[in-house]
């Protein structure tokens, strides 16, 4: 069973009580900046925002049955007072306790509904190549995306494809996916689609530059479509990364590398996945 999901089996077994980030690296037999580092990588959610969805899920579900003390669901969903709850409540879904209550329903609620990630579904990757690979420095589109919307990312490399092939100094013919600030407790990460360049001085406003530092990643191949990224990163993440005794690295989390093979109408050829681990 993978640390992930040891993670989630106490997640499951413990939401509605106290629970700590300690507790849930401990049953996963990894360091909290461990857990935390790849169960956003494995799910696409925070471990806090997978934690507090679903004991807001599980309140909604009483509300909607009707209960009749608000603040009582409120604590039981780990809150100490009726206005945080409502607070945290009317981010999560859109309305109120007590609008949800009076509707009788959870039609249309972005409901937070227990993971299940099953060991068996791997893909079959080869090993990966250990490569040290000089500094590079990269331009592109920077946004924000939160873990449960990976829907999200596509749409950006849309916006930024008009871009290639026209940024100053761009240099090779590769595009990059680089993933930033995926394990700080927060519920969003940052990603950067983005071509090699060689200076940034005529840079457009509207794009950012990040200059990677010299480092050693595990280079996979990534067979298929890329619809499936995420079962190869589940591989990496929760077979691999165990199973070779190796840490992971430094800055960025994860790159995604798109070659001159790659063809993004068929979504198909020449991609890599990239992951930084220590030396």
């Amino acid at each position: 069973m993978s640390a992930v999901t040891k993670a989630i089996w106490l997640i499951e077994n413990r939401y509605l009580r106290d629970l700590t980030l300690d507790d849930i690296a401990g049953h996963a037999g990894v360091s909290r900046s461990h857990i935390s580092r790849i169960f956003p990588l494995a799910t696409g959610l925070s471990l806090s925002a997978y934690l507090r969805g679903r004991r807001l899920t599980e309140a909604a579900r009483t509300l909607a049955a009707g209960a009749p003390d608000i603040l009582a669901v409120a604590l039981e969903a780990g809150y100490g007072s009726h206005e945080a709850f409502t607070r945290a409540f009317r981010e999560q879904f859109g309305l109120t306790p007590e609008q949800v209550r009076a509707r009788r329903h959870l039609d249309n609620l972005k409901l937070v509904e227990p993971l299940r990630i099953d060991d068996s579904p791997f893909a079959d990757l080869a090993p990966p190549r250990l490569v040290d690979r000089r500094p590079l420095l990269v331009a592109g589109l920077a946004e924000r995306h939160p873990y449960n919307k990976p829907e999200a990312v596509p749409a950006q490399w849309a916006r930024f494809a008009p871009y290639i092939g026209n940024i100053p100094a761009q240099a090779g013919g590769a595009a990059y996916g680089i993933s930033t600030d995926m394990f700080h407790g927060g519920d969003s990460f940052q990603m950067l689609t983005c071509v090699e360049v060689g200076e940034v001085s005529d840079l457009q406003p509207e794009l950012n530059a990040l200059r990677l530092p010299a480092q050693r990643y595990a280079v996979f191949e990534h067979d298929g479509h890329v619809s499936a990224m995420r079962t190869t990163i589940n591989t990496i993440i929760n077979r691999w990364l165990p199973e070779s005794g190796m840490a992971l690295g430094g800055n960025p989390d994860l790159v995604e590398y798109y070659g001159p093979g790659f063809d993004p109408e068929a979504g198909i050829g020449d991609v890599e996945i990239w992951l930084p681990v220590g030396a």
